[in-house]
């Protein structure tokens, strides 16, 4: 019987520690499928929270986050770690929402159990939200114009920087906060909400 790599790494999945998403990537990399497939229960719900908010359509957040994984275990060797594990994947979701989006056009409507379960995906929050106010954020995001939307859900939920979204979406930065200051008008608007000062 051999004992390599894969082995090594299996035993560290066999015990009940949990491991860092460098050392996860690290045994994946050298082929460790119970690795990856940890990586895959770790980030799965965040990367159908964001494909949920910038699709607003449940099977096709599926198959985009589906796709993201697939991508992502043939790349991991492309993996340099120079950011987050989670945020190289965000940024690989990204790219699919928009590939599916450029192939298939996008459709007007949005659907409800898509908004409802954007709801019930985790996203940092520095507060705790009312389930009602939360619900009435996600269906105003949903009806966003896809660029707003796309800014909005990039950098007020998820938290990245204009340079950050700028570079996932492949538009300028100008471009970026343009769409981030309209997207905010327009949610306000949609929610009742008085103009802020720098509006």
């Amino acid at each position: 019987m051999t004992t390599g790599a894969g082995t090594h790494s299996s035993a560290l999945m066999a015990d009940r520690s949990p491991l860092s998403d460098s050392a996860l990537v690290a045994a994946a990399r050298k082929g460790d499928m119970k690795a990856f497939e940890r990586l895959y229960r770790l980030h799965s719900g965040k990367v159908m929270g964001l494909c949920l908010r910038m699709t607003r359509r449940r099977d096709v957040a599926e198959d985009c986050v589906q796709q993201t994984f697939i991508r992502a275990w043939r790349s991991l060797a492309a993996f340099e770690g120079r950011s987050a594990f989670g945020t190289w994947l965000h940024r690989i979701a990204v790219n699919e929402v928009l590939t599916h989006q450029r192939n298939h056009g996008t459709r007007a409507e949005s659907d409800d159990e898509a908004v409802a379960d954007a709801q019930d995906t985790p996203v940092e929050s520095h507060r705790d939200y009312d389930a009602g106010e939360v619900m009435d954020v996600e269906r105003a995001l949903a009806t966003l114009p896809p660029g707003s939307r796309h800014v909005v859900v990039l950098q007020a939920v998820y938290g990245y920087s204009h340079e950050e979204v700028a570079d996932m979406l492949g538009i300028a930065v100008g471009t970026c906060k343009a769409q981030l200051h309209r997207g905010r008008r327009l949610l306000r608007e949609r929610m009742g909400l008085p103009e802020t000062a720098d509006e």
